[in-house]
């Protein structure tokens, strides 16, 4: 994306009143989006005569590090009430569920790892444990993630555990599989609440059925589903049908009078691509009706960054509540074998920005162009 323009400031103010210069600023960015970014400012000098005074400033473009955490598919962040950010996602053997967490976004980078929880040697709960969210509901500790078993690795279903303490300690609690009316392939289940109803989305293959749809359903608390589950979306389009029928990993968002469901589609390689869903706010969202989905996809490969296959997002928010998105990419196109298997899809983390009440997400992993400084005129009348 390339900055087509940025806001000039001008301060005016009569001699003798305080002085001060704007935190952030807008900028304009081609397509057609607008959106502020902080800048500071050189130290200000003596301003107590009358006059007209020239300034200019530094852009600050909220880069985060390319890749944020190596070899962490499904990425997931929490910004939490205690005023941590938590970080989860796929560990590469598919084997545990890792936490870590940090005062910073930047801190989660270097802070320590903590297994929370391993998978067991047999049975059910053994084998790939993905796509871990963590959630902190009612004043405890959920976290709500996929896994298979030896005998079957591919009998995935939805799990839950439960912590009542530190989310950091071992004393967390298997509330068992998530009570779908399905007893086949299910995962990427994520919880939302919304209008005082607790909600559950997940992807679903129905029995003998190799496509991956999305369902909805109301729950009862985060380990049962209560009522309807309705199918809510499934993969229609090219780009959700390259190499595998998909519609997986969702995530939600409510902002600008609606509510958002991303979701990833096709094949897990380079094809891999996110799409959106949306409703109205108070529309009935158990009802399929509410929602839209888009015709084409939000985000895709870029052969002009490199990274491949974005997909199964999540979002969270600077310390200054600047929307991110995070979600994992390769930085290759060619993969030997399975890619459920290719441990490189690192975990990233960039700024989307808002288009007539619509996210705009750009490129994976973009950098704006030609934006560094920022003029401000300080008129003392």
């Amino acid at each position: 994306m390339k900055t087509i323009d940025v806001e000039h400031i001008e301060v005016r103010v009569k001699q003798g009143e305080h002085v001060e210069l704007p935190k952030t600023v807008d900028v304009f960015i081609d397509e057609g989006v607008q959106a502020a970014y902080r800048v500071s400012w050189p130290n200000l000098p003596d301003l107590s005569e009358a006059g007209t005074y020239e300034f200019e400033g530094e852009i600050e473009t909220d880069d985060f590090p390319e890749p944020f955490i190596e070899q962490r598919a499904d990425p997931y962040i929490l910004k939490a009430e205690d005023g941590f950010y938590y970080f989860t996602g796929s560990y590469p053997k598919y084997d545990r569920i890792v936490l870590r967490r940090a005062k910073t976004l930047e801190g989660l980078r270097g802070a320590k790892e903590h297994t929370v929880w391993e998978a067991r040697e047999s049975g059910i709960l053994s084998e790939h444990i993905w796509a871990p969210e963590l959630h902190h509901i009612d004043g405890k500790w959920y976290i709500h993630f996929a896994a298979g078993e030896k005998e079957d690795v591919w009998a995935i279903r939805p799990y839950v555990l439960e912590c009542t303490g530190d989310p950091f300690s071992d004393e967390w609690t298997e509330k068992g599989a998530i009570n779908t009316d399905f007893q086949s392939f299910s995962l990427d289940a994520t919880t939302f609440e919304h209008q005082g109803r607790r909600y559950l989305v997940w992807a679903q293959k129905t029995e003998n059925d190799t496509i991956s749809n999305l369902y909805i359903a109301e729950m009862k608390n985060p380990w049962e589903i209560k009522g309807e589950q309705v199918l809510l979306a499934k993969p229609e389009h090219s780009w959700e049908t390259d190499g595998f029928d998909v519609n997986e990993g969702p995530a939600f968002l409510h902002r600008h009078g609606k509510v958002f469901l991303t979701f990833s589609a096709s094949a897990t390689d380079d094809r891999y691509a996110m799409g959106l869903l949306y409703a109205d706010e108070n529309a009935d969202l158990l009802d399929p009706a509410s929602w839209t989905k888009l015709p084409d996809p939000v985000l895709t490969s870029s052969e002009n960054t490199g990274l491949y296959g974005p997909g199964h997002n999540s979002f969270t928010a600077t310390e200054e509540g600047f929307d991110l998105l995070v979600y994992h990419a390769r930085s290759y196109k060619e993969i030997e074998g399975n890619p459920l298997y290719d441990p490189n899809r690192h975990a990233r983390i960039q700024r989307f920005f808002w288009k007539d009440g619509m996210p705009y997400f750009g490129e994976p992993g973009y950098r704006l162009k030609d934006m560094s400084k920022v003029k401000a005129t300080i008129i003392i009348e």
